[in-house]
């Protein structure tokens, strides 16, 4: 009996104690696009529940062991997670579905490997927080890839693949963002519209792109906004600014909502530059995401966002060392007045997605983008080009020894601009035995108010300088002049213009096999249709078609191997900026630009020591026709708006990425690319974004003594771009190019708490993430040039190209927190 009682009673504290061992798994289930997903079979073991209509799920699940959660639904690839959980644990679990229809081999098409077959970079917003950067963003992070670069870090404009900043579509949440018109160096341009704390996901396509995306030459970049879960707060602060972050979630699933508010003042930065001035730049940026899941059929959004960037500098004095160690010349030169920038933005887009079944949805996007631009500024610069005493042993070393010229040189301006964006647009996607087809309808309407007033006076040596344009050959001082007084250039303006754009596109994509090798197959065609009202007088309506198509195979080998090919026609139907002549006046007859894309890819994924790589290749032709040719000064583009060029691109990009530290993705880059365009039949010469060469590295380690300090590297090398030349000026009589661009950045992070990194310091209970990092832009403090300032010598009638310099080497520090 004794024994019978120790038994039953050993039986009893068994059961109970595991009993006690449970956890608890929940969380949310979403499709590709972020849709909730309601019906959803979640399987552990011998327990199991379904999500409900806001698709939702909440299961006790076995703790202190390995366990397997198995997520299945008809109509989309089963996803099959491994967990192991604390005694009493509570998970949050969020799971996005993949369709069927789009899973290749063993490789499934999410927002992690879909680069695979659609030619897509995949950024993680991980990456885009943590890679230190004088403008830290997204498109930091897009500066670091081959085909892509800029030469400007106070800038978050881009080029890519010989394209220039113009080309190159953005979306947030499916709904096209815009760039400022009357920025004309990177210092002006504040912050960049997407808010890096609140995306959930970044897709880039350097080219050869579907025909989904819209009418635009060179690139595309995709973002979406994340769909809050849990209430979350994020807080960051630095030297140059802060942001602040929260999500919100309603106890019954149906609400969320994500706000952030974002603050910058670049004036230590832009300080660091060769000028001396009394910098007060001022960038503030407010943007709120909210969703209402209705029913599981009906979902609502509405992304709005308001900023406000000022730019006002007072310049004092600049000097800049030039020349040779055996012909040095130093530039001096005093200021006055001063330059005051404004621009105000206010967008707001709704979206409403209706999913009748599980094979099709429908989508309705309509938004407003309304921007308020002013630049006015009265600088008088009175320089003094000497030659500088570099002879060590001199009395007078450092000192400057002659003067070689002197001159003044008068800036105005009052430029403002005002538009109205409105667009509509309803689409389409549809899953058909195996095959996915996806469609959309788009109008969009353009109100611009535009008045360009701005003119320059140079006097060189007492000499006041002609307009080149004026047909009058300049000897002074050897003899006088007889033209008329004129400003060296002077531009005015008043336009008033209206644009109605419609735009569609349909595509069919379909996974399927050739023999035993998966392959991948898209097409697809859009159009555009559009007209000009320039002043009351409307244009006739002009049209463009533009067929695209991708092929990706994956050949049954043992080598893990992928190869894509891409081809197609892009069109793009000039915006404002580029119906724009050079004198202000607009060509409302102005044909659309056009490039046939060529691209072949390869995707090689291996190992060394068990870390895996991927070796990403591509090789690229672009042709095209119709080029509206540009100058282009730091990051202001002026077109000539008359379709009289030809051009062509070819080259090369090569990424070898891999997680080096489990966890932190790092990745090298190699571009090689030679753009060219041809002027009315005057013959080829190189483009303003002939790069060339490109060399990028993103790096990201810890050290192994401290584990909690972590490196990040961001490293850029471009081979220097043609330009500087003088205003106005033939650029077939100016080929020379800048000096190469070098800059690395590099950050140092304590990381308190993180998500692999647990503390049982009472202060940072309540918190997911602190961290506090020590970050060095231009950490070798490279003098690099965006563009050159022209100053004429009278009398030797000498024009020395005086570099602008960019920043120098400066730190900063930044707190992280997260809840």
């Amino acid at each position: 009996m004794k024994i019978k009682s120790i038994y039953t009673l050993s039986i009893l504290l068994f059961g109970l104690v595991s009993f006690a061992q449970t956890a608890k798994i929940k969380g949310l289930v979403l499709n590709v696009n972020n849709e909730l997903v309601s019906d959803v079979s979640i399987n552990v073991g011998n327990e199991s529940t379904v999500t409900n209509q806001n698709g939702f799920y909440e299961l006790l699940v076995p703790a202190n062991q390995e366990i397997k959660i198995y997520y299945t639904h008809l109509g989309y690839q089963t996803v099959i997670l491994s967990q192991y959980l604390q005694t009493n644990e509570d998970k949050e679990l969020n799971i996005r579905f993949n369709q069927k229809s789009e899973q290749l081999a063993e490789l499934v098409i999410d927002k992690n490997t879909k680069e695979n077959v659609q030619g897509l970079t995949v950024i993680s917003p991980r990456v885009i927080r943590l890679i230190p950067g004088a403008n830290a963003g997204v498109e930091n992070i897009l500066k670091t890839l081959p085909g892509v670069y800029s030469n400007n870090e106070l800038s978050t404009s881009y080029a890519v693949r010989g394209g220039n900043y113009d080309e190159n579509l953005v979306y947030v949440n499916e709904i096209e963002v815009y760039r400022p018109f009357l920025i004309r160096s990177g210092q002006q341009e504040g912050l960049s519209f997407t808010n890096t704390a609140m995306v959930s996901n970044v897709d880039f396509s350097a080219g050869g792109f579907q025909a989904k995306y819209g009418d635009k030459l060179s690139s595309v970049l995709d973002i979406t906004y994340r769909n809050p879960t849990k209430f979350k707060a994020q807080l960051e602060a630095s030297l140059m600014g802060g942001s602040a972050t929260v999500d919100l979630v309603s106890n019954n699933q149906k609400w969320s909502n994500i706000s952030g508010i974002r603050y910058r003042n670049n004036a230590l930065l832009v300080n660091t530059q060769d000028t001396k001035a009394q910098y007060d730049p001022r960038y503030v940026d407010f943007q709120t995401l909210v969703n209402f899941n209705a029913s599981s059929k009906w979902q609502l959004s509405f992304l709005g966002s308001i900023s406000s960037n000022v730019y006002h500098i007072e310049p004092e004095t600049r000097v800049t060392n030039f020349g040779t160690i055996d012909n040095p010349v130093t530039l001096l030169i005093k200021y006055e007045g001063q330059e005051l920038d404004k621009y105000q933005t206010y967008f707001g887009a709704f979206k409403a997605a209706f999913k009748p079944n599980e094979n099709s949805i429908y989508k309705f996007i309509a938004s407003a983008y309304h921007t308020k631009e002013s630049e006015y500024y009265d600088i008088l610069a009175s320089y003094n080009l000497a030659e500088v005493d570099r002879n060590i042993g001199s009395d007078t070393f450092d000192e400057i020894k002659y003067t070689r010229g002197l001159g003044t040189q008068l800036n105005h301006g009052r430029n403002d601009y005002d538009a109205l964006i409105a667009s509509a647009e309803i689409k389409g996607q549809h899953n058909v035995n195996e095959n996915k087809i996806e469609w959309g309808i788009r109008y969009v309407s353009e109100d611009i108010r535009d008045r360009l007033l701005e003119w320059e006076v140079i006097d060189s040596a007492g000499f006041s300088l002609a307009a080149p344009i004026l047909d009058f050959k300049n000897n002074q001082p050897y003899s006088p002049d007889v033209y008329p007084l004129e400003p060296y250039q002077s531009v005015r303006a008043t336009n008033y213009v209206k644009i109605n754009r419609f735009n569609a596109f349909a595509q069919w994509s379909k996974l399927t096999q050739i023999g035993e090798h998966q392959v991948w197959l898209n097409a697809g065609v859009r159009t555009q249709l559009w007209n000009v009202d320039d002043n009351g007088e409307t244009n006739k309506t002009q049209a463009t078609i533009s067929p695209r198509a991708q092929f990706t195979i994956k050949p049954n080998w043992n080598t893990d191997m992928l190869f894509r090919f891409a081809v197609g026609m892009y069109h793009q139907p000039p915006n404002y900026r580029e119906l724009r002549a050079m004198d202000g006046t607009i060509n409302a007859d102005l044909k659309a630009q056009q490039s046939t894309h060529f691209v072949l890819g390869n995707d090689f994924s291996f190992k060394i020591d068990d870390i895996p790589f991927k070796l990403t290749s591509e090789l690229y032709y672009k042709n095209l026709t119709n080029v509206n040719i540009y100058t282009l000064e730091n990051v202001r583009i002026r077109y000539m708006a008359d379709n009289l060029g030809t051009a062509y691109v070819y080259g090369a990009d090569f990424r070898l990425h891999g997680e080096l530290v489990p966890g932190s993705e790092s990745w090298l880059s190699f571009g090689y690319l030679k753009t060219e365009e041809n002027y009315n039949d005057r013959g080829y010469i190189a483009r303003p974004t002939d790069q060339r060469l490109k060399f990028g590295l993103l790096f990201q380690d810890y050290m192994p003594a401290i584990p909690n300090l972590k490196l990040y590297l961001n490293l850029v090398y471009n081979t220097g771009l043609p330009g500087g030349s003088p205003t106005y000026a033939d650029p077939y009589m100016y080929q020379s190019r800048l000096k190469d661009y070098r800059r690395v950045d590099a950050g140092f992070t304590y990381v308190f708490k993180d998500e692999g990194t647990n503390s049982n310091k009472k202060w940072l209970k309540g918190f997911d993430e602190v961290s506090l990092g020590f970050e060095i832009y231009n950490l070798f403090n490279n003098q690099n040039a965006i563009t050159k300032t022209w100053v004429r010598d009278a009398y030797s009638k000498y024009m020395y190209g005086m570099p602008n310099y960019m920043t120098q080497r400066m730190i900063n520090v930044k707190l992280n927190m997260r809840m």
